[in-house]
């Protein structure tokens, strides 16, 4: 215990701080705390159906912007047929409009109706 004691002498050397009192104010500045960080709100992409874009073409959209496999994307369009719309993925906000815009766009060079849009997440 009296090397611990001698390290905070030796330390505190040319203060006036005792090292015995917990709550003396030795001068120094502490640290601001760092803010608390968190999580960036998630969107959800949503497909529209429509009545005139052909099933395999909304199948290859997700497939080619959504990285979905043939059975997922093939379960994901038939929600779409049947609900009138589903969700395609969640992602940060910018992912998710980029996404959407590059749907969106694909679907007008391809000349089909096919929209998404984007939801911000509960």
């Amino acid at each position: 215990m009296s090397k611990l004691k001698d390290s905070l002498l030796v330390l505190n050397q040319g203060s006036d701080v005792d090292p015995s009192q917990p709550n003396q104010d030795d001068g120094l500045l502490l640290a601001p705390d760092k803010p608390a960080l968190k999580r960036p709100s998630m969107y959800q992409v949503v497909m529209l159906n429509d009545d005139f874009t052909p099933m395999h073409f909304v199948v290859e959209v997700l497939v080619r912007f959504f990285a979905m496999n043939e059975e997922k994307a093939t379960q994901v369009m038939l929600a779409v047929h049947t609900q009138g719309k589903a969700v395609c993925g969640i992602y940060s906000k910018d992912i998710a409009e980029t996404k959407v815009a590059q749907v969106n766009e694909y679907s007008a060079e391809c000349d089909h109706p096919l929209l998404c849009e984007l939801q911000k997440q509960d």
